[in-house]
């Protein structure tokens, strides 16, 4: 029985990155390790004190580390989609032949386990790197390259390689490897993907450094209009007249998802700025470039979107917000006390001031998301910051007692207490606002 360190651990290692902090969305990350064993059996693993956990194919937790030890496998597809595989895991099945099935090169490396040191590293020079397939090369290139042409039995991989597209901006896609995405999304595969794995990757991938490149990968391929059919109708619409003509929607779409990546914005900031401004790509002709009531437009597509692939609740209520307000959000520097009061409850702010935080984000994003502007403040953040805090600090209380001395009859008294609480709230915005900034 021999046990090796395999895929993602093995690549970043060779990259030099044994102890990334970076988190992703569902808990893991980068330096999270992977190990296959060749020349085992279930049983022998189970006494051996391995946990059992694998449901299609034998998958085990390491007694004392917790780590995942699978057993080397073959594959074979047999039906569309993510589950359409049948599994063999006997003990003749070699290394190679479990490296063969995996998505690409710089993945299907391998290292004897007694080739890491006791905090876990090793030498990237090692001379006990396995390498059947040239990953290391691709590595040094930063070419991203599929390793068998088994590679179009599994649609999620198209996920896969858009979102290491999004975490390596200088990688490129061999070109074989990008006609094998186009002959999978022509033959269907991606119509079969389930919503939890694409939910996942899209998460991840929103996640990395350049959100952009997802989208483009996607697009490049032709899986975006098959997935996200809202998002690619982004591209070829124009923007407003006052903005640069040579950057239409989709592009805009990107450069502020970069932007939101810059301000390392969490999960439901960069799923609000995907889905702000979707009703754009459905914008009557006879309106363009003005593209008038498309926020409305853009909440319903989010709201679709979301249920779709399954977005988690906090994603898709934050989506919604920004959607319907980020364009009175943008011109709220106009804004008097009792319209600034409107747009906080409009946006629920007083409930939720931690979520109007990541609502100011995502505008900010959008704002700087644009040729010429990423470097521009955001005042509108700072002014609606402080009027929030001015309404939240209203003592409410003494409020709706005064009210209810006044002898109100029963139906009355809720709207005369929230009538005056507005006005104190309005007051008090209004002093905050007429303060000097800074």
């Amino acid at each position: 029985m021999d046990t090796y360190l395999v895929g993602g651990a093995v690549r970043d290692g060779l990259l030099g990155h044994f102890h990334t902090a970076h988190r992703l969305p569902d808990g893991t990350s980068h330096a999270d390790r992977d190990w296959v064993v060749v020349g085992a059996t279930p049983e022998a693993m189970v006494a051996r004190g391995f946990l059992p956990v694998g449901r299609d194919f034998p998958v085990f937790l390491h007694p004392q580390t917790r780590e995942e030890y699978a057993l080397a496998r073959t594959e074979r597809k047999t039906a569309r989609g993510y589950h359409g595989f049948v599994f063999s895991a006997h003990p003749d099945v070699t290394l190679e032949e479990d490296l063969a099935r995996r998505d690409l090169t710089i993945n299907a490396m391998a290292l004897p386990a007694d080739a890491l040191d006791g905090q876990g590293c090793f030498d990237p020079q090692s001379p006990a790197l396995i390498d059947p397939y040239g990953g290391r090369r691709d590595l040094a290139a930063k070419v991203l390259r599929h390793v068998t042409d088994a590679f179009v039995e599994d649609p999620v991989r198209i996920l896969r390689m858009a979102r290491f597209a999004a975490r390596w901006p200088d990688f490129s896609v061999a070109p074989d490897t990008l006609s094998l995405m186009r002959e999978m999304v022509d033959h269907g595969e991606v119509d079969h993907l389930v919503p939890e794995r694409v939910w996942q990757e899209l998460s991840r991938g929103l996640m990395e450094a350049r959100p952009s490149r997802m989208l483009d990968m996607l697009r490049d391929c032709g899986a975006l209009r098959v997935l996200l059919p809202e998002v690619d109708r982004l591209w070829g619409v124009p923007q407003r007249a006052e903005y640069h003509p040579e950057i239409d929607t989709g592009i805009h779409l990107g450069m502020v998802l970069d932007m939101a990546a810059r301000l390392q914005a969490p999960l439901a900031v960069r799923y609000a700025c995907l889905c702000h401004d979707l009703g754009k790509g459905t914008t009557p002709a006879h309106v363009l470039p003005r593209h008038l009531g498309h926020e409305g437009r853009s909440a319903q597509l989010a709201h679709h979107v979301g249920e779709r692939w399954r977005v988690p609740r906090d994603c898709r209520e934050l989506a919604d917000v920004v959607a319907r307000e980020h364009g009175h959000i943008h011109q709220s520097l106009g804004l008097g006390a009792e319209a600034v009061l409107r747009l906080l409850e409009r946006c629920d702010a007083l409930r939720r001031p931690v979520r109007f935080r990541d609502v100011l984000q995502a505008c900010e994003a959008d704002a700087r998301g644009r040729l010429g502007h990423a470097e521009d403040a955001y005042p509108q953040a700072q002014r609606l910051t402080s009027a929030l805090e001015a309404a939240l600090g209203v003592d409410t209380a003494p409020i709706a007692a005064a009210v209810q001395r006044q002898g109100h009859a029963p139906p009355q008294v809720g709207p005369a207490i929230a009538q005056a609480v507005a006005q104190a709230r309005t007051r008090a915005i209004a002093h905050a606002l007429a303060r000097p900034a800074g």
